[in-house]
């Protein structure tokens, strides 16, 4: 398979920094890092969020777009994880790529330059035409809502 080619800009506040790189041979995600200033590490106390700068730029090509997802190791041994998850990168924006990070544990959580806090999946996005209707096609689930998948109707266990 061809990689996709993306055009990424470190921003000044990023030198110095390594650019995203996948971790293993088979990673779906590049590992992307705080880009805050050194000595000066952003501390999320329990309950609080922040956007946390990566210092970086891509430039997405037209028909995909960048999933920032959170790192499951942050997640799982500090209760850290990506707020908006996945946050979408549309390829048409040219800003800085923020994480919003934020920190369900019980500790304040520091967040020191280089940190890896979150990683990011390129992927294609399918372009769709809305088309209004007045009903739609039925289907063995129906209506059932969150949890309902897999469950006979009627058992009132959904």
């Amino acid at each position: 398979m061809k990689a996709l080619a993306v055009s990424c800009l470190q921003l000044p506040h990023a030198a110095g920094l390594v650019l995203p790189a996948y971790a293993s041979a088979e990673a779906a995600g590049l590992d992307l890092c705080a880009a805050v200033p050194e000595g000066k590490p952003v501390v999320l106390k329990p309950g609080e969020w922040a956007a946390i700068p990566t210092g970086l730029v891509f430039a997405i090509p037209p028909g995909f777009e960048g999933q920032v997802r959170p790192r499951s190791g942050l997640a799982l041994k500090n209760a850290v994880t990506v707020l908006n998850a996945p946050g979408t990168i549309d390829s048409d924006y040219r800003g800085e790529i923020l994480v919003v990070l934020v920190n369900l544990g019980a500790e304040p959580f520091a967040i020191p330059r280089g940190m890896r806090i979150a990683q990011i999946v390129f992927a294609p996005v399918a372009r769709v035409t809305l088309r209004q209707v007045h009903s739609l096609d039925a289907t063995a689930r129906g209506d059932g809502g969150f949890g309902s998948t897999g469950l006979a109707r009627g058992t009132g266990t959904g």
